[in-house]
């Protein structure tokens, strides 16, 4: 196989002569042997133009950062800087985007099981709008209320109905899903009217979600144009329409472009009245390409007539998206960027699971050998975010890098982290 495609590495990747790979004009190697491995690298160049990108087309104001993608509070302040709004599923992380020094007010709670406790934060820290997901939810709400909290603008999410062609773990528009009110058997409107006529919250508007890493932009047009129908008859000021804009992660991969996305919502959404707020929640476009994860070889295993497998440092504790949705990823030497790939090998992690596979079938360049460093790209989306310590492994370190210069902006956990709890 021939070497990986550039289209696939970070903004700012260049290779030098010798073949060496580098980032934000930092190489990959001193990056390594500067702040060990595996590591998470992030280009910040990119980050900020795919900020910038979805500003430019959807509007100031029109853009809200999906954080369960990748956060961290570097990550949080660079996407308040660059004007988007932050979707958080949680109270960890609305504490941690508030504790970067983001506004509550730029902040969206999102969540389809949100605590009394964790609405209460929500309420009292003054977010920018609830996405209520269930009746449950508003029962909660209306506790609050009677227990002396104002009232919150809340979006209702809608299940409209639209499967999208994604992993069925990820997939949340069908009408059989843990997420939102069903359109189709009527719960949508009960919700539509319960919460019109309530004193505990302010409806400003409706949203919805079809799933992640949507590769097929007609996907976004039918579900928007499901809910803009839903949406004209209800004097409402706002629509979100959700996130889940793909990413290529290998070669094969055809992902739209945030342009291509854009049309498709603009197109379903010109039917509606003038002045309507209309949003979305981009999280993997933004940060997928952004990021790479370098790991150090250990082991070479060739076992004749079967397969070859070699063992990189980290595995399904820095990267369980294989193991949960076979996703698929490519990996290259950074030292020989540009060599051809003619041999297959499994890249597996250091985790006590036949299942700890980072890639089942890889390509990877002549003679890998124990001490090599090997790159996965298109890791900054549900990497770190998903990073677990299973096998008391400690998560990695996250860096940023940008005019030659790299800052750590999440440290290494020590084996004393993974003791800090005990009682």
């Amino acid at each position: 196989m021939t070497a990986i495609e550039h289209r696939l590495l970070p903004d700012t990747a260049e290779v030098s002569a010798d073949g060496a790979l580098s980032i934000g004009g930092v190489r990959v190697a001193d990056l390594a042997a500067e702040f060990g491995t595996p590591l998470f690298v992030y280009d910040e160049a990119h980050l900020r133009s795919r900020c910038r990108q979805a500003i430019a087309e959807f509007g100031a104001d029109g853009v809200v950062y999906a954080t369960k993608a990748f956060l961290c509070g570097a990550m949080a302040r660079l996407a308040h800087e660059e004007g988007l709004l932050l979707d958080v599923a949680t109270g960890g992380e609305l504490f941690t985007a508030v504790s970067a020094g983001v506004p509550a007010g730029r902040c969206v709670l999102h969540g389809n099981n949100k605590s009394l406790d964790e609405l209460r934060y929500a309420v009292t820290s003054g977010v920018n709008h609830i996405i209520v997901d269930s009746f449950d939810e508003l029962d909660r709400l209306d506790a609050l209320h009677a227990g002396g909290l104002p009232a919150p603008h809340v979006q209702l999410r809608i299940t409209p109905g639209v499967h999208a062609h994604t992993h069925e773990f990820v997939s949340t528009g069908q009408d059989d899903s843990k997420f939102g009110f069903n359109l189709a058997n009527g719960d949508a409107m009960r919700a539509i009217n319960r919460a019109k006529s309530s004193p505990s919250v302010v409806l400003v508007g409706i949203h919805c979600h079809i799933g992640s890493n949507v590769l097929d932009a007609s996907l976004f047009a039918k579900a928007s144009e499901v809910m803009v129908d839903l949406f004209r008859g209800l004097d409402l000021p706002e629509i979100t329409l959700g996130g889940g804009l793909g990413v290529a992660y290998t070669a094969d991969d055809d992902a739209p472009t945030m342009r291509q996305w854009a049309d498709a919502i603009r197109t379903a959404t010109a039917s509606l009245p003038q002045g309507t707020k209309v949003r979305v929640e981009p999280g993997r476009s933004i940060v997928a390409a952004a990021g790479v994860t370098v790991y150090t070889v250990g082991t070479v295993k060739k076992i004749a007539g079967i397969r070859d497998y070699i063992a990189v440092d980290g595995g399904m504790s820095d990267n369980p998206r294989p193991m949960m949705y076979a996703s698929p990823y490519e990996a290259f030497d950074p030292a020989r960027t540009d060599a051809d790939r003619p041999h297959r090998a499994r890249i597996v992690g250091k985790h006590c699971e036949s299942g700890d596979i980072v890639i089942d079938d890889a390509a990877v360049p002549e003679n890998v050998a124990v001490g090599d460093l090997l790159v996965t790209p298109v890791t900054g989306a549900y990497g770190y975010s998903m990073a677990s310590n299973y096998n008391k492994v400690p998560r990695p370190a996250v860096v940023f890098v940008a005019d030659g210069a790299a800052r750590l902006v999440v440290r290494r956990e020590t084996y004393e982290d993974l003791i800090r709890h005990d009682v």
